[in-house]
């Protein structure tokens, strides 16, 4: 039985969805002017780490770093997925970490190409979590 996706496939196309998050959010915030709420900066303080961390255990040769990969992403889309509570409405409002003067977690700005970015965010952290969990499997003969 042939593998689907070797080691090294895994961590590249886990730093790829990491790296193009990145840019994405960067884009968002810088070009069209969105300022991030706070879970969303709590989202990018997990995100940014992975592509460099994930770029620079390929660049080294470091087939372990999967390991970082799984904890920041596992921890990334925990936040994400109580961000996306927020925004469908099944968190209730009481405990909404957003500040009335700041920009909200709820509202429209929070939609890029017609997906909540909540959702994104989430999708991105969990393909990460998975391409490291394959990075990190031991190869069968």
């Amino acid at each position: 039985m042939s593998r689907v996706m070797s080691k090294e496939t895994a961590l590249t196309a886990a730093w790829i969805v990491a790296l193009g998050s990145s840019l994405a959010v960067l884009y968002i915030g810088e070009v069209l002017g969105q300022a991030p709420c706070n879970l969303c900066w709590f989202q990018r303080a997990f995100m940014f780490p992975l592509a460099v961390v994930l770029g620079l255990g390929i660049w080294w040769e470091d087939h372990r770093v999967g390991r970082y990969g799984v904890v920041l992403a596992i921890s990334g889309a925990a936040i994400a997925l109580w961000h996306l509570g927020f925004y469908t409405g099944l968190l209730p409002e009481r405990i909404q970490p957003c500040t009335a003067t700041g920009p909200s977690c709820t509202d429209d700005n929070q939609v890029f190409l017609g997906v909540p970015i909540p959702l994104l965010s989430l999708v991105a952290f969990g393909l990460i979590t998975i391409l490291s969990i394959f990075s990190l499997k031991e190869q069968r003969t």
